[in-house]
């Protein structure tokens, strides 16, 4: 299992990985942070990228705050890491 910090700016014009943000992966999500919304997106995406089903990603700390850490069953904290930064454009 995989645990990465992640930075979220919500109401974004699309979701994408960003770069990094201090020692934080900086994802920019599409929705709002509105009823879980932005939540949803991010486990969305990770799971997308990683091609994981959604229900191995988590949102363990954070579900309030634009600094999440996010849990990922069977793979490990690199390829999170990089799946997420992929074509980032800072």
């Amino acid at each position: 299992m995989a645990r990465l910090t992640v930075h979220v700016q919500p109401r974004a014009r699309r979701t994408e990985g960003a770069g990094m943000h201090g020692d934080a992966v900086k994802i920019r999500l599409a929705a709002p942070p509105v009823d879980g919304a932005a939540n949803e997106e991010l486990v969305r995406f990770v799971a997308e990228r990683l091609n994981v089903p959604r229900a191995a990603v988590r949102i363990a700390a954070g579900t309030g705050s634009r600094r999440k850490v996010v849990e990922v069953d069977g793979i490990g904290v690199d390829a999170l890491r990089a799946a997420l930064l992929e074509g980032a454009r800072t």
